[in-house]
């Protein structure tokens, strides 16, 4: 309606319609929140899946879109030291590949504390 009174052409795209929202229903300082989370973010006590999924999300809410050796090298910076220095010797190409040998490094590290 207020379109059509300012002489605009309606919307007519879904993405049109997800980047007119964004500017009228999200306060400013949300994204530089997002972009500060994605900065300090790292494991702690989490597991290495529940990193990953919390890293993939606040990028998705962000809207970042990096290069994907970008996205692994930050994942593997802010992980647990244990595991950073089993990951960085074994061979990954895919982000995919890095998160699952972290998963499996992490259940082997945790195997060894509860044995010993």
């Amino acid at each position: 309606m207020e379109k059509r009174r300012n002489k605009e052409r309606p919307i007519e795209a879904w993405d049109e319609m997800k980047i007119v929202m964004r500017k009228r229903f999200v306060p400013g300082p949300y994204y530089r929140i997002l972009y500060q989370r994605i900065q300090s973010l790292s494991q702690g006590s989490r597991s290495v899946k529940d990193y990953h999924k919390e890293m993939k999300i606040t990028m998705i809410r962000a809207n970042v879109v990096k290069d994907k050796k970008v996205i692994m090298a930050k994942l593997l910076n802010r992980l647990n030291k244990k595991i950073i220095n089993v990951v960085e010797l074994q061979h990954y190409v895919q982000l995919e590949d890095m998160v699952h040998m972290a998963t499996k490094i992490e259940r082997q590290l945790k195997r060894k504390v509860i044995t010993c």
